[in-house]
């Protein structure tokens, strides 16, 4: 992991959650962190638990729609050597019907799943295929797969990654840099907890956040992408070819799983 990926990883979202795990699993490894995240508090709680793992670690407190964004991760990470980017931000940030949102809103979502990370790849990934090894991984989620209502443009722009994922795999497999997109099912996250999601429901396939990220990492050489939490059977469903029939049952699956909605 370390001759491969290391010296340094830069993981956006990891302050919690899966970006947590990543870095803890990183950091036993031997690998210096940089974490992003928008909340300090939880953001320094997880670089003193990497910390005490024996790996050097930096934390930068930034809201990633914020201007400028992507150059001021790239300016703090500037003087090391970052061997893998871990791209783990990438909430619904605007979750309404398209209609009774605003585009302002939904830009939010675009540039936060879209612009940074591309960004962000366009920098280290320069500078991985210079030195002919490194890693990108994208966390994506199963939302990509299938339209659903309040998530029209979440839904969009994880599709999106997918497909960014499996271009710029081919375009870098013969120069050393390993590109995986990780997706993501139902995990249960601080975040998801915080949406509401009614992770007892019968059958329901949910996911840990150290599962996922274990997974995300022992098969970051095996992309273009990689379906976490054993979701492969229900990511094959999603890709039918009768779309109003499976938007129509993913919809009220979607119902019973978030009862509010």
């Amino acid at each position: 992991m370390l001759d491969k990926y290391g010296p340094w990883a830069v993981i956006t979202g990891g302050s919690e959650g899966v970006g947590a795990e990543f870095a803890f699993q990183l950091a036993e490894a031997g690998v210096n962190l940089m974490l992003v995240a928008r909340k300090p508090g939880p953001l320094e709680e997880t670089a003193v638990k990497a910390r005490a793992l024996g790996v050097e670690v930096r934390t930068l407190a930034l809201d990633l729609l914020a201007s400028g964004a992507a150059a001021e991760i790239i300016a703090a990470v500037s003087d090391v050597d970052v061997g893998l980017l871990v791209h783990n931000a990438g909430a619904n940030s605007h979750g309404h019907e398209f209609l009774d949102g605003d585009l302002a809103g939904f830009q939010g979502v675009i540039d936060l799943n879209i612009t940074v990370p591309l960004a962000l790849a366009h920098h280290f990934g320069a500078r991985m295929k210079e030195r002919r090894r490194g890693g990108i991984l994208l966390v994506g989620s199963m939302a990509g797969y299938l339209g659903a209502t309040r998530q029209s443009v979440y839904g969009g722009v994880k599709a999106f990654g997918r497909i960014f994922a499996e271009g710029l795999w081919l375009e870098l497999r013969d120069h050393g840099v390993d590109v995986l997109e990780l997706v993501l099912g139902v995990t249960r996250t601080p975040s998801m907890e915080r949406a509401g999601l009614n992770f007892d429901l019968p059958g329901l396939q949910v996911a840990e956040p150290a599962e996922v990220a274990r997974e995300g990492l022992q098969h970051l050489a095996d992309g273009p992408v990689w379906i976490a939490g054993g979701n492969a059977g229900a990511v094959r469903h999603r890709s039918g070819t009768d779309r109003a029939g499976l938007a129509l049952g993913a919809h009220e699956a979607m119902m019973r799983l978030l009862p509010k909605a």
